[in-house]
């Protein structure tokens, strides 16, 4: 018979990722071992498999959203926050082919056309994403060019700088864990999170394009699994760079979306109306439409 597949990458100085083939999952820590013992103190080497990678990935984002797990937010959803969420979402979006396309550049350069290949095959099904984002801003009436213009929620800043700095790297390989852990996170919103969205709208309001296809009813699932077969297939040093950014990523986008869920509406209209310089269509705890709890705050 043979041997299931083990992989196992060290994501932080006293924490490694194991993963199996069968689908088990578990955090190790080398310290608590002789590292002349221990069998996960040296670099894998081996081949991977899709069950195994998906187990290192996925426990690379839940292990860094677990880091801010008890202080998490989990408020209600708002409008006022929907709004804040469709510009970040436009920041995430907008420069991603260019960075994408810049990345696969730099593979071609070193001789990994499969790694390229891949790289401009995910520019094309991200372009024109960000339009999505301003549709829907501009069907809840809000002048969409002149704020994703002049504003960026704090909570989206880092995340939109790693990308771009990882996408400039000499070797980039990383620029496929961030895009997994946002594409993963994406996937798993489902129809009813889409519905609550859709119920906080003016009747006859469609605001939920960039959320439909960012979602387990768009294309992300699918990506999800093309990623995670992708990388499965590269080397060992690839598929633990690859771990060790989905786990980077994680923390700044759970960080960053804590950032922006604690704060309140009032909060979140006084950021936006600032920004823009005069009030927007639906004043604080104005829920225009269907009755929904006008005290809650944002959607992540």
């Amino acid at each position: 018979m043979a041997r299931l597949v083990t992989e196992w990458v060290n994501v932080t100085s006293d924490i490694s990722i194991i993963a199996r083939e069968s689908g088990e999952v578990w955090f190790h820590t080398p310290k608590s071992m002789k590292q002349n013992l221990d069998p996960f103190a040296t670099r894998m080497t081996g081949l991977g498999s899709t069950r195994s990678t998906v187990g290192l990935l996925d426990g690379a984002i839940n292990l860094g959203f677990s880091r801010i797990e008890k202080r998490l937010a989990r408020p209600d959803p708002t409008l006022a926050g929907y709004i804040v969420a469709l510009v970040g979402a436009y920041h995430t979006s907008v420069d991603t082919p260019r960075n994408l396309r810049r990345a696969a550049s730099r593979f071609k350069e070193l001789g990994r056309p499969e790694v390229a290949a891949y790289l401009e095959e995910r520019a094309r099904e991200e372009t024109g994403h960000d339009r999505l984002a301003l549709k829907d801003l501009r069907a809840l009436g809000v002048p969409a060019d002149r704020l994703v213009a002049i504003f960026i929620p704090d909570g989206i800043k880092p995340l939109c700088k790693r990308f771009d700095d990882l996408c400039v790297q000499d070797y980039p390989i990383g620029c496929i864990g961030y895009s997994y852990c946002l594409e993963r996170i994406a996937a798993l919103k489902q129809k009813t999170d889409i519905e609550k969205v859709q119920a906080m709208c003016p009747d006859g309001v469609d605001a939920t394009r960039f959320l439909r296809s960012h979602s387990s009813l768009g294309s992300e699932a699918s990506h999800v699994q093309e990623t995670i077969e992708f990388v499965a297939s590269l080397p060992a040093n690839d598929r633990i760079g690859v771990v060790q950014e989905t786990y980077e990523s994680a923390l700044i986008l759970a960080e960053g979306y804590n950032h922006e869920l604690l704060k309140s509406e009032a909060e979140m209209l006084e950021e936006l109306e600032q920004a823009l310089g005069e009030a927007l269509p639906y004043g604080h705890s104005s829920c225009p439409s269907h009755g929904e709890n006008p005290g809650a705050r944002s959607v992540a």
